[in-house]
């Protein structure tokens, strides 16, 4: 079993680097893994076997398991069950249909209330004078598809969140399965749902898997609806959805906390956690491990292309950490 002292700062590596002005600003730090389709290391820094919590990049699993315990789920509910919705009115809409088919409202929701992390709908939410609401939160559709899974097998909607309720026991088990490690930590996610831990290695293992499954299967049914329909899984101008939306057949679910997993459309997969929590290099980074692994992502270069602005305008940018360039020069 994989050690529980999670990523000791001895076994990291420099992942990403902020540039202001001719300087290096910041230095963002990690471990990092690609795995080629039939699972072998194509590339590792760090420690990609320690243990780390996955946040919401693990959310298709969980959605797998609602779907592999009973819940009804394809399209955008599908994807917005492995999402992290940005609480936009069609998101809001799809969760309560969610909600209404296991006979329930979203006060059955146990995640917290929470703003819309879409601006837009913020603004124009706090006009109106709506208060902040469960259904906004950015893991309702996560929680709603539990609450479904829950009620098609009449096991108790309202303990949905008690790691011991059978369908946390089933989410346990579909995780350690896909990622092929043993779960080694118990946590409560941000959400507060049961949040099992499992490795970067794992999460990696993980996407491939979900990629490459046969068609007709769950794990492809997982795959296919987040592909199909980017908007549910993110929302308006989200990272997830972009990436999916620009580089064809791609799988892409970042959490909180630095961590990611992105899956290529021949199921190459790569997966970091950054050690100081800061999401906002993982996009570019995954992305330029997979364009160097032979993936084309030119239909997402903006999301590699990460100005630092001085005054509104650019006076630098966010480039790949030395560690990672000297690895990916080997690999040329």
């Amino acid at each position: 079993m994989p050690s529980t002292v999670s990523l000791p700062a001895g076994a990291l590596a420099e992942l990403a680097a902020v540039r202001r002005s001719g300087i290096i600003e910041s230095r963002h730090f990690g471990s990092l893994v690609a795995l080629a389709p039939d699972g072998s290391t194509l590339l590792e820094l760090g420690d990609p076997d320690a243990v780390i919590l996955p946040r919401s990049t693990v959310k298709p699993l969980q959605a797998l398991a609602c779907l592999t315990a009973g819940a009804q789920l394809a399209g955008p509910e599908l994807a917005i069950a492995a999402g992290s919705h940005t609480g936009e009115d069609e998101h809001v809409r799809v969760v309560r249909e969610l909600l209404a088919r296991a006979g329930l409202d979203e006060d059955a929701l146990g995640c917290p209330v929470d703003r819309p992390e879409d601006e837009g709908t913020f603004e124009r939410l706090v006009r109106a004078g709506e208060p902040r609401a469960r259904v906004r939160m950015n893991c309702s559709g996560k929680h709603a598809a539990m609450i479904l899974a829950a009620a098609a097998n009449g096991w108790d909607t309202a303990g949905y969140l008690d790691t011991a309720h059978p369908l946390q026991q089933h989410v346990r088990a579909t995780m350690a399965e896909l990622t092929g490690v043993p779960v080694a930590h118990d946590a409560v996610d941000g959400c507060g749902a049961p949040l099992f831990g499992t490795t970067v290695r794992g999460v990696a293992r993980a996407f491939g898997r979900l990629v490459q499954a046969e068609p007709g299967t769950p794990e492809r049914a997982v795959a296919d609806a987040m592909r199909a329909h980017p908007f549910y899984v993110g929302g308006t101008g989200h990272q997830n959805s972009a990436l999916m939306e620009g580089v064809p057949g791609a799988l892409a679910k970042g959490g909180a906390e630095g961590v990611i997993g992105v899956a290529a459309a021949d199921g190459t997969a790569v997966s970091m956690k950054i050690v100081d929590g800061s999401p906002r290099a993982t996009t570019l980074i995954a992305l330029r491990v997979l364009e160097a692994l032979g993936t084309s992502i030119d239909g997402a270069l903006p999301l590699v292309e990460l100005p630092v602005l001085g005054g509104g305008v650019p006076v630098g940018r966010i480039e790949l950490g030395a560690d990672l360039v000297s690895a990916l020069d080997r690999l040329a």
